[in-house]
């Protein structure tokens, strides 16, 4: 992971501009408008079918926006975006060291030199150091546990990225004290590196304990804002809601 900036920290490094969303022109969020800083914390909640990962996808550049504009504003090509998709069977049982997993990260940069250099290496291993696997790198990846595997795919994933690092149900299958650990990660990453956090989650407790701002699509309505005030909206009732 780079620790160079290429963002202004006080224009958005995510804009969201009246977009609608979905797939085969049916429309899944409609006019949607938000902005993220660098250094945000934003986590994505709603109810099942609700268009997070429809979102992700289309910050990712996946899908298109049916109407209306979602910008990044770096270069995706660069390095500015890490993504850390879902754990599939097939991730769970991929034959390589600990190592060659974190260093296909690289790959997106390489272009048409498929090569590592002695500083890509070594980047791999400070990324490694940082989230505390270093004595890892020589295992085999499909014999960790889940939480070692998830913080194996963070690294490759920081390796990746110097800017945003987006995720999508990041605890999906991990015990409590792995999930724990991974968010503790996150929050290090976030107020140490100034690493900009975006996570789809339906963990809406730990959302509104780590997170600064909300992002909560609904259908028809979305709400964004900071984490106080989406716990005094009415969106934030769907999930906490008042004593009777």
């Amino acid at each position: 992971m780079q620790d160079n900036c290429c963002c202004d920290k006080h224009t958005p490094i995510v804009i969201c501009d009246h977009a609608s969303l979905g797939y085969d022109n049916q429309t899944v969020i409609p006019d949607l408008n938000f902005e993220i800083y660098p250094g945000d914390y934003v986590s994505i909640v709603g109810e099942n079918g609700s268009g997070k990962s429809t979102l992700m996808k289309t910050m990712l550049g996946l899908l298109r926006p049916l109407k209306g504009d979602i910008r990044i504003n770096c270069s995706k090509g660069s390095g500015c975006i890490g993504y850390l998709p879902q754990m599939s069977e097939m991730q769970r049982d991929f034959p390589a060291t600990v190592r060659e997993v974190v260093m296909t990260g690289l790959l997106g940069k390489k272009g048409w030199w498929p090569f590592f250099t002695k500083k890509d290496k070594q980047q791999a291993a400070d990324v490694l150091r940082k989230l505390h696997i270093e004595d890892l790198s020589g295992r085999s990846y499909r014999e960790l546990s889940g939480g070692q595997q998830q913080r194996v795919l963070l690294a490759r994933s920081l390796l990746a990225a110097h800017e945003i690092l987006m995720l999508d149900e990041p605890i999906t299958g991990l015990d409590p004290a792995a999930a724990a650990e991974l968010y503790e990660t996150l929050r290090e990453l976030n107020r140490n590196d100034g690493m900009t956090i975006i996570m789809v989650t339906h963990d809406i407790n730990s959302a509104v304990v780590n997170s600064s701002k909300i992002l909560h699509v609904a259908g028809e309505h979305a709400f964004f804002g900071t984490t106080a005030q989406y716990m005094a909206s009415e969106e934030a009732k769907l999930f906490f809601p008042p004593d009777e």
